[in-house]
């Protein structure tokens, strides 16, 4: 959109929520009512279509809310005349903090993020490849259906330290247990077939099953989030992306609480890098000396795997620049 364009399009600022999409507006410098959308596809269609009525332009800005903002995103990135920035939640988070926006609704955090698109520089949005799009899909249906699993198994546990349930429902939680298990299985085989037959997921992936603790389902699950990221995002903002981000909490001199991790953002993420974290700390051992300072230091064994979290993916950050595999002395070198 040229300069010119600019200072005459709309500003748009859409708070995205599971069922609902609150638009505030901004034309010829006055804000106009706010508008509400369900968030499905035919409310994506009448966003659009108000949006670029009368041929208008918009310049659009909401936040990266994992798979509730997403279709939104491509929908808006399709229609004519729409210009989309998709913000992370922590960056909005402190830009209202400075702007002392203290009230946390919908509707006002609708208004935050439209003054976020007008005040901050734009970032045109740039929409995944449609093989990351289906291997994220694939990637979260397994992650789904193991949950699914993990109850079943928990049930069949129960049902082996009882005979209130009887055999019947015995038999039927391991006849579902192993339909599961063998849909996982085909899952797994789809989303590792559809990596192969695509060289960027392809060379990614080759690059994660290097590290220890790591393997096929992992390697997927993390590819899965990471792929449909802008290429551009430093370490530092996957970090935040994922809500790895350490936050410190302090009010005056008086309250100063426990520094934490934000959680501000894909959740999703923070999941499927627990296990590899866990997992890397027993049996790589840059990462275990890594974990073991950390504890020698005064950190909780939890803390400490989560700070191996953060450095796990500032590696793999590392790891697909350079197109090499993962380097134990790049991520704590060892004394000798």
């Amino acid at each position: 959109m040229e300069e010119g364009d600019v200072e005459q399009c709309d500003f748009v600022g859409i708070d995205v929520g599971a069922k609902e999409l609150v638009v505030a507006i901004r034309r010829d410098r006055n804000v106009l009512p706010l508008n509400r959308f369900e968030n499905n596809g035919r409310g994506h269609r009448d966003l659009c279509r108000l949006l670029t009525k009368g041929k208008r332009r918009a310049r659009v800005c909401l936040e990266s809310t994992g798979i509730y903002s997403l279709d939104v995103a491509l929908a808006l990135h399709r229609a004519a005349g729409i210009e989309v920035m998709v913000a992370n939640p922590g960056a909005v988070k402190d830009f209202g903090d400075a702007l002392l926006k203290r009230t946390k609704t919908d509707p006002q955090d609708a208004v935050v993020i439209l003054e976020f698109v007008e005040r901050m520089p734009f970032v045109a949005w740039q929409p995944p490849t449609e093989a990351a799009l289906e291997l994220r899909a694939i990637a979260r249906r397994i992650a789904v259906l193991t949950q699914q699993a993990t109850a079943e198994k928990n049930r069949l546990h129960a049902a082996e330290a009882t005979d209130e349930l009887g055999e019947v429902v015995r038999h039927d939680i391991d006849l579902n247990l192993r339909h599961l298990r063998r849909r996982l299985r085909e899952l797994l085989r789809n989303a590792v077939d559809l990596v192969r037959r695509d060289l960027d997921l392809s060379r990614r992936f080759d690059r994660l099953i290097s590290v220890k603790g790591i393997a096929r389902a992992s390697a997927v699950a993390i590819l899965g989030e990471l792929a449909v990221l802008p290429p551009e995002m430093s370490a530092r903002q996957w970090v935040a992306h994922a809500g790895l981000d350490p936050r410190q909490f302090q009010s005056g001199t008086s309250v100063a609480k426990r520094t934490r991790i934000s959680k501000i953002g894909n959740g999703r993420l923070r999941t499927v890098l627990f296990m590899p974290a866990l997992v890397a700390t027993r049996h790589e051992p840059h990462v275990r000396a890594f974990h073991q300072k950390l504890v020698a230091r005064g950190k909780k064994p939890i803390q400490a795997t989560v700070a191996v979290m953060r450095k796990l993916l500032h590696s793999i950050h590392g790891m697909f620049e350079r197109d090499a595999d993962f380097d134990g002395n790049k991520f704590y070198a060892i004394a000798a």
